[in-house]
């Protein structure tokens, strides 16, 4: 017996008989030897940690574009807090926390450059629709590892493609990170709020942090407690009625005061311009795409227009600024 069916073995007798035991995966979409070390959960984690999307993530916008600041959240950031939280959960839950971390390190890589204002400025301009999850999935099943995709576990895949609001995943696993992601977001984007000078702790409704929490602590390990209390031993993972609605009234509070008009969104409307002429003008000459974007295009049938939405979600920030001005902001002439 390796290593790794030793761990096999190790989960089956102390995790819950609720978990997702990694010998009783689904498995991938194509068949590969097994790791003697390593469950093919934590493969999946680790393949995710070694991608390119993922070390773009540093780059890409959390909320506040452009933030002059180190400390202001980016969508890496916030990656591992989701994945912070989601472990938590899982470990108390006696849950796979292999698969809870892997889920939650692969939820945002098809995120584009200037957060949600990039994915809705997609959406409105490309006629096939865009959203970050389905694009998650898209990056991992194909425009990784030079086209090959990163081949990852169906449960995985699953949590990533299901993880927002109205998804619905397949395990318990997934359901954690359904939740962490809004746990996460919500309060750290407070935090940030707060830093911006765009809230203060006071401006938050008592009738929401009377139930969450005073403070970001008060208020994620209140939701966390409250998570594994009303999941114990469940067939679900599952908030009480009175936190599930606070924190609900708290994100459109949020939506209201910081993600819709704020100053955080000051450059929102120049953010969806940018990638919208940068769409137009790829889709218009698709052939000064790099390679291997034609090469979809020419040798596998691609969609011009959903080969463009890749290439351009894969930027990140700067870069995306940067070729926006190559392309459309004149240098200075000067005599040579």
């Amino acid at each position: 017996m390796n290593i790794r069916e030793q761990q096999e073995e190790l989960e089956m007798k102390i995790l819950s008989e609720n978990a997702t035991f990694s010998r009783n995966s689904k498995g991938r979409e194509f068949d590969e030897e097994p790791c003697d070390l390593r469950t093919i959960f934590q493969r999946d984690r680790d393949r995710i940690i070694h991608s390119k999307a993922f070390r773009r993530l540093k780059h890409k916008t959390q909320v506040f574009i452009a933030p002059e600041g180190d400390h202001y959240r980016t969508r890496l950031t916030h990656t591992l807090e989701v994945a912070q939280i989601g472990r938590t959960v899982a470990r108390a839950l006696r849950l796979n926390e292999d698969l809870t971390e892997a889920i939650a390190l692969g939820h945002d890589l098809g995120h584009t450059p200037f957060g949600h204002a990039g994915e809705y400025a997609l959406d409105e301009i490309c006629s096939l629709g865009f959203n970050h999850y389905n694009q998650s999935i898209r990056v991992v099943e194909k425009l990784e590892n030079k086209g090959k995709g990163l081949n990852l576990s169906w449960e995985v895949r699953d949590g990533i493609l299901n993880h927002p609001t109205k998804g619905s995943p397949n395990t318990l696993e997934g359901q954690i990170i359904r939740l962490s992601d809004k746990i996460a977001y919500i309060n750290h984007d407070i935090d940030d709020a707060i830093r911006g000078k765009i809230l203060n702790e006071k401006d938050l409704p008592i009738t929401y942090t009377d139930v969450l929490g005073k403070t970001s602590k008060e208020r994620i390990n209140n939701m966390i407690h409250d998570i594994v209390k009303n999941s114990l031993n469940q067939d679900r993972i599952m908030m009480s009625s009175q936190m599930e609605k606070a924190m609900k009234e708290l994100r459109d509070f949020m939506f209201t005061n910081v993600y819709i008009g704020s100053k955080a969104k000051d450059h929102e409307n120049k953010a969806k311009n940018m990638l919208i002429q940068l769409f137009l003008y790829f889709k218009e000459k698709p052939y000064i795409l790099p390679e291997e974007y034609i090469d979809m295009i020419e040798n596998e049938n691609e969609d011009v227009e959903r080969v463009v939405c890749d290439y351009i979600a894969g930027m990140t920030d700067r870069y995306a600024i940067n070729k926006f001005t190559d392309l459309f902001i004149p240098n200075a002439w000067k005599e040579m």
